[in-house]
C-alpha cells in the first residue's frame, strides 16, 4: 500500500501439474494465450467481490499475471498482481472484502507490504496469518480451506 492509499497486492497459487500441461503450453508457444485467459478468470472473480477501504468502494484490477516453477516442472506457480486504490486517512484505516464463501482448490498465499511508520493493526481473515515488523501481512490457504465471506484488514497511519 502507499501513503496516497495505492494497494499493490500480490497472490501466488501453487498447483500440481503431474501431466506437465504448463510445460506442454510453453514449449508450443501458447503458455501468453493461456496465462491470458487465467487473468481474464481472475478478473471475473474480483469483479465480483465487494471491496472497501474505510467505506468507500474500490474495484480491484489484475494488472500482471505470470507462470514459474517451483524447481520442478510439475510445480508450477502463477502469480497475481492486483491493484486498487482509496482513500487513507491518519490513524485507523480498514480495508473489507465480502466475496462468495468457498472451499479454495488450490494452495495460495498473499502479501500486503505498507509503507514505513504504518502499522497492521490485526485482520479479520478465515486462515492464519503473520505481521511482520508491524507492517507486512503474509497468510497462506491451504488447499480444502474454507474462506469467506468476509475479511477485513485494520491499519494505522501515523503520517501520511
Amino acid at each position: 500500500m502507499s501513503r496516497l492509499g495505492r494497494v499493490t497486492q500480490i497472490v501466488v497459487f501453487d498447483y500440481y501439474d503431474p501431466e506437465k500441461y504448463y510445460l506442454s503450453l510453453l514449449r508450443r508457444g501458447s503458455l501468453e494465450e493461456e496465462l491470458s485467459r487465467i487473468e481474464e478468470n481472475m478478473q471475473y472473480f474480483l469483479d465480483e467481490e465487494r471491496v472497501y477501504i474505510n467505506g468507500v468502494r474500490t474495484y480491484p484490477k489484475v494488472i500482471s499475471t505470470t507462470l514459474s516453477f517451483r524447481g520442478d516442472v510439475t510445480r508450477p506457480y502463477i502469480t497475481f498482481i492486483i491493484e486498487f486504490s482509496g482513500p487513507i486517512r491518519a490513524g485507523l484505516n480498514k480495508y473489507e472484502d465480502y466475496y462468495e464463501e468457498e472451499v479454495v482448490e488450490y494452495d495460495y498465499e498473499f502479501t500486503w507490504f505498507f509503507p514505513e511508520g504504518w502499522r497492521v493493526r490485526g485482520a479479520e481473515l478465515a486462515v492464519p496469518y503473520e505481521i511482520i515488523e508491524d507492517r507486512v501481512l503474509v497468510a497462506r490457504v491451504k488447499k480444502g480451506t474454507k474462506v469467506g465471506p468476509y475479511e477485513a484488514i485494520l491499519f494505522e497511519v501515523g503520517e501520511k
